[in-house]
């Protein structure tokens, strides 16, 4: 009985001891938690090895699309089509107004090798055709956001459909990010 009661006694100072040391979360600590468990959770999702410097907003929002339906000229969240979901995300992601169709985007950016795509670059195809015909969004380790015909989806730039018919990548040009940021600034100016 004495040993059982010095066991206890062990067991309930240990357990003060370390509710003594535990230290109150900060919110700050909180959110960097909870951002570390958002990154964890979307890169398992969607295969991507997202880093310190990921752009957790573009994972979540591809997130949020995918499954989306496709739907030729479509652009909400009945049916949407490449360029409307590429428009889409760097209208909600990047606070960027890009054109339309696949091919007038194409006009906006710097080509870019398959090599050097960063993060939110686009990637360009020419499926069937000898123009451009459909535009997705670079997530990193070749992975890509799009709206195909199965709808909103993250797929590999190396699966043998988009390697066949891959076109170029492409950065946005810095005349257009300028553009954004002086029509942002007359707005807040005319307020």
């Amino acid at each position: 009985m004495k040993k059982l009661t010095i066991a206890i006694a062990l067991f309930v100072s240990v357990l003060g001891a370390q509710a003594q040391t535990k230290s109150v979360p900060t919110p700050a600590a909180d959110k960097a938690e909870d951002e570390s468990l958002a990154k964890t959770y979307l890169s398992q999702i969607m295969g991507v090895a997202l880093s310190a410097t990921s752009n957790l907003k573009l994972f979540e929002f591809v997130h949020d699309w995918i499954g989306t339906p496709y739907r030729f000229g479509g652009s909400s969240r009945r049916g949407i089509d490449c360029s409307a979901f590429t428009k889409e995300i760097y209208s909600k992601v990047f606070n960027l107004t890009i054109k339309r169709s696949s091919r007038d985007i194409f006009s906006m950016v710097n080509p870019v090798r398959r090599d050097e795509l960063k993060e939110g670059d686009l990637v360009f195809f020419k499926i069937r055709s000898r123009s451009i015909s459909h535009v997705g969004v670079y997530l990193g380790d070749g992975k890509f956001a799009h709206a195909s015909s199965r709808g909103v989806a993250v797929s590999n730039l190396g699966d043998k459909y988009y390697n066949r018919y891959f076109y170029k990548g492409g950065r946005l040009m810095a005349q257009y990010k300028d553009e954004v940021e002086e029509a942002a600034d007359l707005t807040e100016e005319t307020n």
